[in-house]
């Protein structure tokens, strides 16, 4: 399809349009010391039908007409962004030791996944669906949405929060992502069942399912299950092995010639094995991500990747994002109300049960259930693929968008108060060693001073949570 003119140019407008919003939103709550992620759905929020759709209804619409080329074009970054903003969490996933604190990641891990997500799918069952379903959910994949949106901990979110208090190389910090990651690894192998169920409602099975002649949603279930699992399973024991053969090997001119585009290349691959499978692109993204994680720092190519998908399609996804909240119309206050009580409240406690369970005190239990809900970036990710797919409606994406926003900024205002009363908790010793034997105190203490971490500032992170500027040691 060729485009006229005048198509180009507003395209280039609307593109431009939401990527200054994006910046702008991003720059000034990075100053308010806010996750910058949250200003980039802020500015996105503005320009659709919660504000400007109010003042002028007439500019918000042409912004993004129905079945045009600007909305077609907007689709496609908007996809690419997912997939990038998936692939740059996978990226986050970076092995790191813990020793004798095992023990606590086991117990905080199974509370923190198995207490929640039942929770969720309790609450699901005193909930009408069809209050929150969209045209292609169902009565299960409304429980499911509910069991990971109560379960999910967001990798990105917590990370900056810990970047900007010094505290990113503690041992406390290293536990909290070590859980996050298993949570996320999981939660993307449920959503994998929501969408597989959602395209058995709306007939749009691609791929191998699409081929297979065996009806009934049993199997279907099943396959999607299976699927998903067989293909993190290679991934997770292959995947880098893979990459390091194909980066020496088959592919390695592409390497030398252009390490981004290799990535690329080797991202895209695994995106289209996921859809020849049947299953959504963004899985295939995390085990790219997750495959190039193998090393402590970033590689140059890593980081070309990085800076470009920074500074375009990941904030004008999250603008987007922003764009579609429809506050005056999807906005249930009770709804929301009850929703982010309980999922807070399960959160937390089943968080802390795990942790006094491993030995832990009372005190350090609590932050670590703090840090733990805030939901962040999977949290948004969860929301907008789950409306996208038509899972659930606007009422439901509204809740789940404001409640991975609210509990991030929980967590960071807790963990800043918490490091300026009690610093050793989160030095690199095991909470339980006296103070004086960390031998991280005094530059902990030194960070939780009035003087700024040493770290540059950033305003975006892995999936949007922090600034474009460069990526976090990790």
């Amino acid at each position: 399809m060729s485009l006229t003119i005048s198509d180009t140019a507003r395209i280039l407008i609307v593109l431009t349009g939401f990527l200054v919003a994006a910046h702008v939103g991003g720059y000034v709550f990075a100053r308010l010391r806010q996750p910058p992620v949250i200003g980039e759905i802020t500015g996105g929020l503005l320009l659709g039908a919660s504000a400007l759709g109010l003042v002028a209804p007439s500019v918000s619409t042409w912004l993004v007409p129905s079945s045009s080329a600007t909305a077609h074009t907007l689709g496609a970054v908007y996809q690419l962004g997912t997939i990038l903003m998936v692939f740059l969490a996978g990226l986050e996933m970076r092995q790191s030791g813990l020793g004798a604190e095992r023990r606590t990641v086991v117990f905080t891990t199974a509370t923190g996944l198995v207490i929640p997500f039942a929770g969720g799918l309790a609450i699901a069952q005193v909930v009408d669906p069809g209050d929150l379903a969209g045209p292609h959910g169902s009565a299960a994949s409304i429980s499911l949405v509910l069991g990971l949106a109560i379960a999910v901990t967001s990798i990105p979110v917590i990370s900056r929060i810990m970047i900007d208090l010094g505290i990113m190389g503690s041992l406390f910090a290293r536990m909290v992502l070590t859980v996050a990651v298993i949570e996320d690894v999981l939660l993307y192998v449920v959503l994998a069942v929501i969408l597989g169920l959602a395209r058995i409602q709306a007939d749009t099975a691609y791929g191998l399912p699409a081929l297979l002649p065996v009806e009934g949603i049993g199997w279907d279930v099943a396959y999607y299950v299976g699927a998903s699992l067989l293909f993190f399973t290679v991934c997770l024991a292959g995947g880098r092995a893979a990459f390091q053969r194909l980066a020496t090997g088959t592919l390695k001119v592409l390497e030398l010639r252009s390490p981004a585009a290799f990535r690329l290349v080797f991202l895209f691959a695994l995106c289209l094995s996921c859809m020849g499978l049947g299953i959504d692109p963004i899985f295939g993204a995390l085990m790219a991500g997750i495959a190039m994680a193998g090393h402590e720092t970033a590689s140059p190519g890593e980081e070309a990747v990085r800076g470009f998908s920074l500074a375009f399609f990941i904030p004008i996804y999250f603008a987007l994002v922003g764009f579609r909240l429809d506050l005056v119309h999807d906005l249930d206050l009770v709804f929301f109300g009850w929703l982010f009580v309980l999922a807070c409240a399960v959160k937390f406690g089943s968080v802390w049960l795990g942790a006094r369970m491993a030995g832990k005190s009372p005190s350090w239990s609590t932050h670590f259930a703090v840090a733990m809900n805030a939901r962040g970036g999977p949290g948004i990710i969860l929301a907008s693929v789950t409306f996208s797919a038509g899972v659930i409606n606007g009422r439901f994406f509204v809740a789940l968008v404001l409640l991975s926003i609210l509990t991030s900024q929980l967590a960071g205002a807790w963990l800043t108060r918490a490091l300026s009363r009690d610093p050793a908790l989160f030095s690199s010793a095991p909470p339980h060693a006296p103070p004086e034997s960390a031998p991280g105190r005094k530059t902990i203490e030194a960070v939780g001073s009035s003087h700024p971490p040493t770290t540059p500032e950033r305003e975006s992170d892995a999936t949007g949570d922090a600034s474009a500027h460069e990526r976090p040691p990790t």
